[in-house]
Formats: structure tokens, C-alpha cells, sequence
């Protein structure tokens, strides 16, 4: 895109909050392919059209604007060559019961930081509808589906809490591993329906290897990534995680990727 006299080159202007874009958009579906697919579609609209990206608002916010308006144009639809006898399946089945827009106004507050008046800017609604539809989602999500969740964490505290929130929410916990040995001994001791990881851990190993390690014995399973490094998953070289938080987080930050995980990728082995 190029500039024009006195106006910054948009490209410029959306670089930034490119990676955080497709964060939201693989949480919102569930899907790396499928929400980079949103992504890369909300470029190529603002490409051929700049005027949908609006210049009086910020950058960030406009971004999300354009994306989420042709997210609600397209209907969310599922793909053609999903399996519709596996997860995929159920999870569009729960998906099709929450109230519509709540699932939207719930990540863009909880994952991305968005305050309500700019999720209602986003959304194209009032910041009070916005704030309702936060307090519909955090209500509908909180009853979804329960089932053991290990934490892999080296720093104490942090782990602590992190166990405390998940304990809350009514999940167990199977335990805390500090290092990839660690983790990958607790997940074969007590196989877990969900993992949160810290990327970086005490004796300089890997979350990711840890992760990666027990998804290879244990099969697929949702995973929260919890770190300081985000721009370590989201690189666009590699499989990225749907659900990222980054450090420090908010207990509304895990309250809410811990329910989206559990809600969109559920196993069969997860308590109802």
C-alpha cells in the first residue's frame, strides 16, 4: 500500500498488531489455518478497499473492525472437508447454542485487551451491549465441559495461581512440572484433558518440546500457552497454538482460554 500526502501508509499502521490479529482470529475459530485464512482475507479487503479501515479510531481497533466485519458477513461457516463426526463437529454444535456475539466480545476482552466501548466499536454495538454480552459469555462458558488440566510452570507462584484459577473454574488439577522431563513424566502418570505451558522452564528446556512430546504419546488434546515470549509462537513458520496468553496475564485472561479450549477442542475423555 502507499502513502498519499499527510497519510501514513496503513500497512504501517496495522504491522504491529498484524501477529495479534491472527491470535484472535485462530481463538475465534479454533483453527490456525482457519483463522490465518480470516486474517490474510482482511488484508486483501483493506487492500482493495482502504476505506474500510477507519481512520477515526486507532490502528488496532480498526484492524479488528475490518476483520470482525467480514467475519459477521461471511457467517462463520464450516468448512467443506471438516470431519463432522469428530470434535470439529461438536465443537460447532456448542458454538451454535451460545448467544450470538458473545464468543466474539469475550476473546476480544479476555485474550486481547480490548475495553468494552471498543469491543462495542468493533462489534458495531454500544459499550453498555458490549459489556452485557461479556457478562452473557463469561456465564455461558463457566457451565461448559470440565476435565483435568496440568500445569507446566517453573516459577512457583505463578503456578500456584495459575492452578488456583483452573481449581475455581471446577477443573482438577493433575500437577505442577517444572521442566519437559517433569511434564512429560506427570502426563504419562496422570494423562491430562488439557495442558497450560510456559514456553521457557526452570532447567532451560522446552514447553513447546514438552508439549509437543506428550501430544505425540497422548494424542490430541487442547493446549494453553502462558508466556513472556509470545512472539516465539507466533512466527507463522510453524503449527501456532489457537490459544495464547501472554505475561502478566489476568485471571480473566486464563479464566476465559481455559473455557474457549475446553469448550472448542474438547476430547472425549473430558467430563460433562
Amino acid at each position: 500500500m502507499s502513502s498519499t500526502a499527510g497519510t501514513p501508509d496503513i500497512s504501517a499502521q496495522i504491522a504491529a498488531d498484524l501477529p495479534y490479529l491472527r491470535r484472535y482470529a485462530r481463538a475465534l475459530t479454533g483453527s490456525q489455518t482457519t483463522g490465518d485464512k480470516y486474517a490474510i482475507t482482511t488484508l486483501e479487503a483493506i487492500l482493495a478497499d482502504p476505506a474500510i479501515f477507519d481512520r477515526m479510531t486507532s490502528p488496532r481497533v480498526a484492524l479488528f473492525k475490518a476483520f470482525n466485519s467480514i467475519w459477521m458477513s461471511s457467517g462463520a461457516p464450516i468448512e467443506a472437508d471438516i470431519d463432522l463426526t469428530g470434535p470439529e463437529a461438536r465443537a460447532q454444535m456448542r458454538l451454535s447454542r451460545l448467544t450470538s456475539g458473545t464468543r466474539e466480545a469475550l476473546l476480544l476482552q479476555s485474550i486481547e485487551g480490548f475495553t468494552a466501548d471498543q469491543i462495542g466499536e468493533i462489534v458495531g454495538v454500544s459499550g453498555d451491549e458490549a459489556a452485557s454480552l461479556l457478562d452473557i459469555a463469561r456465564d455461558e462458558m463457566s457451565k461448559g465441559i470440565l476435565g483435568n488440566v496440568m500445569v507446566i510452570e517453573d516459577e512457583a507462584i505463578i503456578a500456584m495461581d495459575i492452578s488456583e484459577i483452573v481449581a475455581q473454574m471446577g477443573h482438577e488439577v493433575t500437577g505442577i512440572a517444572r521442566t519437559k522431563t517433569a511434564a512429560v513424566e506427570l502426563a504419562r502418570r496422570t494423562p491430562p484433558d488439557m495442558i497450560l505451558a510456559d514456553i521457557q522452564l526452570a532447567d532451560k528446556s522446552s514447553g513447546i518440546d514438552a508439549v509437543n512430546e506428550i501430544l505425540a504419546e497422548l494424542g490430541d488434546r487442547p493446549v494453553v500457552f502462558i508466556t513472556a515470549f509470545p512472539e516465539r509462537l507466533l512466527t507463522g513458520d510453524r503449527p501456532e497454538p489457537a490459544f495464547l496468553i501472554t505475561k502478566p496475564y489476568s485471571e480473566d485472561q486464563v479464566r476465559s482460554a481455559v473455557s474457549q479450549a475446553m469448550f472448542f477442542t474438547s476430547t472425549e475423555t473430558l467430563l460433562a
